[in-house]
């Protein structure tokens, strides 16, 4: 039985039960406050037994993997340290209390010192302003005033130190339109242009986006029409060279160099297309620097190679001249006594043939110059023209017997008046009294033989015969006529186009694109500066050797140009 001051103790380990025993036993003649505090205290295992001088287990593992340990510590210090320096130092840089308006006013507004009047790098090196250009749409080609329309974005990009930032978390910044006139501005003009108009629907179609290191991109969108020096000498089947010119107004080229995107510069839609053009893939960027009294000024152009298509002109003029050539031709199977249907039917063919000469005209400028266009109208009037003439001949052949029977019925006329007279007047007695001739008996006195007998006159042509004579020589022209017409005009034909749509296509392509190489030679022997930042810059396949001192160009056209005018000459000495 459990002593009174004893807590109930717990299920001991039989060791544990026996020396509990033990100790009761020994203390049982004790006071009840010694037992109380024996009774607080409880029981714990005995440790266990190790040999002297060894290690206990767990601290010999824990000594094992002490150098593995310690690096895994040292790295979490140093990624801890890292994240806690980068936060510091981010969160030193950024101000929280920052906002974009604050920003942008110490950037470029009235809490800064920058000037919009004074170039970047004042009084250093020139501003280097890279372009490049995206073709929208291609408008109207107008042959009478030389210009097109173009839309287009213009892309500007140049570095200005002074807006480089740090205090900004974001890379770029892209602005409102109306902080451009914070800045300045590079003061680019379309030398060529005509007339132009910004776009402002439904906001002002401009971006400004300024980066981290102070480059600055400023595009806009713009509607131009600018002129276009046309060649028409091969029109409709011309091709044409269209330029674009961006000029500095103000800055030399110490201040300011234009130059071209190295890719890219010029970009168009997909799908553009034109209605009387095909927009070619080669495109000619070159640099074209001013020389002016004020100085000299940047300047760099774009060439764009159209050629027409000739659909609309098959349609609306050389097919409805062919026919009217053609119509005029049916005069030749026409019976020629059928006088008024002839002459209806030329006269009509020869006044519908000006009046669709006139029409062609009416869309082109007036020049100086032979077109294509011109060639065939004027040749297809001259031979509608000429199966007018045609009939008048073969009118005036098939009339000439009655022109003969008069002139024979007029000498017998004569002749008869002339015996006539002779044997009126008694002269016949006093002839043959005289010369001993009897004009009654045909005796002569005093003479010899008498004379051999006259050859009879020859037998008189019938005037049916005659007049089929000629008649025949005027079928004979008629029948000419139907074979000559149509084969001089098919020679014509392959003339013509041999020359205005190979030759001369030809031509066109190597005045536009040279293949001289020693153009380069040429251009060295004239002694002409070439500009700066690759003066030569090609976009295509294509070769072209530009020497730029005011648009100088080195081509050598000329072997080509000698042959044509000569087979030009050849063709129409053989026309008249």
């Amino acid at each position: 039985m459990a002593l009174p001051c004893e807590a109930p103790e717990r299920r001991l380990p039989l060791a544990g039960r026996r020396r509990a025993a033990a100790g009761r036993s020994s203390h049982r003649g004790r006071a009840p406050s010694a037992c109380k505090r024996r009774a607080a205290v409880r029981w714990s295992p005995p440790p266990p037994r190790s040999r002297p001088g060894a290690m206990p287990r767990r601290a010999a593992r824990l000594h094992a993997n002490l150098p593995a340990l310690c690096v895994f510590l040292g790295g979490l210090s140093v990624c801890c340290g890292s994240q806690i320096s980068s936060r510091e130092l981010s969160s030193a840089n950024m101000k929280p209390n920052l906002s974009p308006s604050t920003f942008l006013d110490k950037l470029m507004g009235s809490e800064s010192n920058y000037d919009a009047r004074i170039r970047p790098n004042f009084k250093g090196p020139p501003v280097n302003v890279t372009c490049n250009i995206f073709i929208n749409s291609f408008g109207s080609i107008a042959e009478t005033t030389m210009d097109y329309r173009l839309n287009i974005f213009l892309r500007q990009q140049w570095n200005d130190p002074r807006l480089a930032y740090l205090e900004y978390p974001d890379d770029s910044l892209d602005l409102d339109p109306s902080m451009l006139d914070s800045i300045w501005k590079p003061d680019l003009f379309f030398a060529n242009e005509k007339g132009a108009n910004f776009h402002d629907v439904t906001t002002d179609n401009k971006l400004l986006r300024i980066f981290k290191n102070g480059n600055v991109l400023y595009s806009i969108r713009l509607t131009l029409i600018l002129s276009c020096p046309m060649d028409l000498k091969n029109f409709p089947m011309d091709v044409q060279t269209c330029a674009i010119q961006l000029e500095s107004f103000g800055y030399t080229m110490n201040d300011l160099i234009f130059e071209w995107k190295k890719e890219g510069a010029l970009q168009v839609a997909e799908g553009l297309t034109l209605p009387q053009f095909l927009l070619k893939d080669e495109q000619d960027l070159i640099y074209c620097t001013k020389h002016y009294n004020t100085g000299k000024f940047t300047c760099i152009e774009a060439k764009f190679h159209l050629e027409r298509q000739m659909g609309y002109y098959l349609i609306q003029m050389y097919i409805p001249s062919l026919l009217i050539v053609i119509l005029s031709w049916v005069s030749f199977w026409i019976n020629m006594d059928a006088a008024p249907a002839r002459v209806a039917l030329g006269i009509t063919t020869v006044l519908t043939m000006t009046t669709q000469s006139s029409g062609s005209r009416t869309s082109l400028p007036k020049v100086s110059y032979v077109k294509a266009i011109d060639v065939w109208m004027a040749v297809c009037l001259l031979f509608v023209f000429s199966a007018l003439l045609e009939y008048a001949a073969v009118n005036f052949v098939s009339r000439q017997h009655k022109e003969v029977l008069r002139l024979r019925r007029r000498r017998r006329r004569t002749e008869d008046d002339d015996g006539r007279g002779f044997s009126m007047y008694g002269m016949g007695q006093c002839l043959a009294a005289n010369d001993g001739v009897s004009v009654k008996g045909l005796s002569v006195a005093n003479s010899g033989p008498p004379p051999p007998p006259s050859q009879p006159p020859p037998p008189s042509k019938d005037p049916d015969s005659i007049r089929k004579k000629y008649i025949d020589r005027a079928k004979k022209i008629d029948t000419l006529s139907r074979a000559i017409f149509p084969l001089t005009f098919l020679v014509f034909n392959i003339f013509y186009w041999i020359i205005y749509k190979v030759l001369r296509h030809e031509d066109i392509h190597k005045r536009g694109v040279s293949v001289w190489p020693e153009g380069l030679n040429a251009c060295n022997k004239t002694r002409l500066p070439v500009d700066p930042v690759g003066a030569r810059r090609r976009r295509s396949s294509s070769v072209s050797i530009h020497c730029t001192n005011a648009l100088h160009v080195c081509t050598k056209p000329f072997a080509v140009e000698f042959h044509m005018k000569h087979i030009r000459s050849l063709f129409f000495f053989f026309l008249i």
